[in-house]
């Protein structure tokens, strides 16, 4: 059992803070389903077990703040929303000046889109020669669109170059890898689905040592 589950680590002020806490069973079910995310696979990103998880569910448990913490950050939420509470919306709109470029491991990234949705778009620079022998494995879905250069893509056992123009949309679990297949690299538009994914598990991702794509959004 972990530190989270067991509770063991809570210090006195987060203990009584929990007990104050209103009833959030309804909202904790919704926003696991919103995140298309099984029981088990909730469970296990949050270092619980899944029945501890479904007794959260039904109201027979009530969560300590680091499990909120925990869930709130694996369903791309707030506390605050676990809780209930009204959330602004966020902007549908996301225009070119305030895309901050983010560069990690010799790639730049923008995002493209508004945080905490179920799926996450970026606009990334892949450069040459970086991270073309990392291989990928993991759950959810992937689709690029390449909008300068060429890509290698590797998908299983098959290998394609896409030229601009071209897109592609796989399954995670399919082993793949991409590399520019030009010296002055490619760009592509990229959409995953962060919250079935561990993010650095996803194609794009710098090297070990650096950032994290989550560490970016």
């Amino acid at each position: 059992m972990s530190p989270v589950e067991s509770g063991a680590a809570a210090t006195p002020p987060e203990s009584a803070a929990a007990e104050a806490l209103p009833a959030v069973a309804p909202q904790l079910r919704a926003l696991r389903r919103r995140a298309s995310l099984t029981l088990e696979a909730a469970a296990r990103a949050a270092g619980l077990s899944a029945a501890h998880l479904s007794r959260l569910e039904t109201g027979q448990r009530q969560p300590s703040l680091p499990m909120l913490l925990a869930l709130a950050r694996i369903y791309g939420t707030t506390v605050s929303e676990l809780l209930g509470e009204t959330v602004a919306e966020r902007d549908a709109i996301v225009r070119a000046a305030d895309m901050e470029p983010t560069k990690a491991g010799g790639w730049t990234y923008w995002q493209a889109g508004s945080p905490g949705r179920g799926m996450q778009a970026l606009r990334v620079h892949v450069p040459y020669g970086s991270q073309g022998d990392i291989v990928r494995v993991h759950p959810g879905e992937e689709w690029l669109y390449v909008l300068q250069g060429r890509l290698r893509l590797r998908l299983g056992d098959t290998a394609q170059v896409l030229a601009p123009g071209d897109s592609a949309h796989f399954d995670s679990l399919t082993p793949h890898r991409i590399a520019a297949a030009d010296q002055a690299g490619a760009e592509l538009l990229f959409v995953h689905t962060l919250l079935q994914s561990p993010t650095a598990a996803l194609c794009l991702g710098p090297a070990a040592g650096h950032p994290t794509m989550g560490e970016l959004s």
